[in-house]
């Protein structure tokens, strides 16, 4: 019987995704990946917002290093493709917007992991690593682009050469944390405010998502026609709906996420 490394549950309009290897600090071998791209696909399927979370003490200490010194006998890895790549793009572009509550080791592909969501929340107890240069490896999961873009190709060259960890007070001020909050809060914090995108219209939310990213590496003149491609997409019976209720003071009031 295969382990179910990846926990799934449906709370209202919200999927919570597990990492569930506590024992091994949650860290990330094929296996993992697979139950994890089939989770990500489920909640796209039946959710309005994910949360990615890790069960025990971290969030994730990245690559199982043990897995990876079987496997990658000759240099390369036997099996290819590493499925990577499929579970964490699918997160990153795919149906629903995704929240990440982190704590403890967030290192190296558990980085990569949080990376893929769009927001991130961290407790105090959160460190973060890209030791793949001290590993004589490098990143695989997508963090040259994900991870490169929110600190910068000289901060992101730092932390893989020197094994540098940040502290979630440093990593929010780099651009990798948009929430920090006390010990043992970031689930709980992280699940409000997936409650309060999953109220957003759904296809505001997909458009967000999926256009910024790709608006952010274009030009200028570019990207300004492709916004008012999109903002043309977005418009429904929905949107119409919003407004209104917006201007005649029927719709809901909503707290401040801070």
């Amino acid at each position: 019987m295969t382990k179910k490394l990846i926990t799934y549950e449906l709370d209202r309009e919200v999927a919570l995704v597990g990492l569930n290897r506590p024992e091994k600090r949650n860290c990330l071998n094929p296996e993992v990946f697979e139950q994890l791209h089939q989770a990500v696909l489920r909640a796209g399927a039946e959710a309005k917002c994910g949360v990615i979370f890790g069960h025990g003490t971290n969030f994730s200490a990245g690559l199982d290093l043990a897995w990876a010194a079987e496997n990658w006998q000759g240099g390369r890895s036997q099996r290819l493709p590493f499925p990577t790549i499929h579970a964490l793009n699918e997160m990153a572009r795919g149906a629903i917007p995704w929240v990440a509550a982190v704590h403890g080791a967030t290192v190296g592909g558990g980085l990569e992991l949080a990376a893929s969501a769009h927001v991130r929340v961290a407790d105090e107890s959160a460190f973060f690593g890209m030791p793949e240069g001290t590993r004589g490896i490098f990143v695989g999961g997508g963090g040259s682009v994900r991870i490169q873009r929110l600190l910068g190709t000289a901060r992101m060259t730092d932390l893989m050469l020197t094994g540098r960890t940040l502290k979630a007070e440093e990593a929010e001020r780099y651009n990798l944390l948009q929430y920090i909050v006390p010990s043992g809060q970031a689930l709980a914090k992280a699940t409000e405010l997936a409650r309060r995108v999953s109220q957003n219209a759904p296809l505001s939310n997909f458009a967000i998502i999926n256009s910024l990213p790709r608006i952010q590496d274009m030009a200028y003149e570019d990207g300004l026609f492709v916004e008012r491609l999109v903002a043309e997409y977005t418009r429904s019976t929905d949107s119409i709906d919003r407004l209104r209720s917006f201007l005649d003071k029927t719709a809901p009031r909503l707290p401040s996420p801070g």
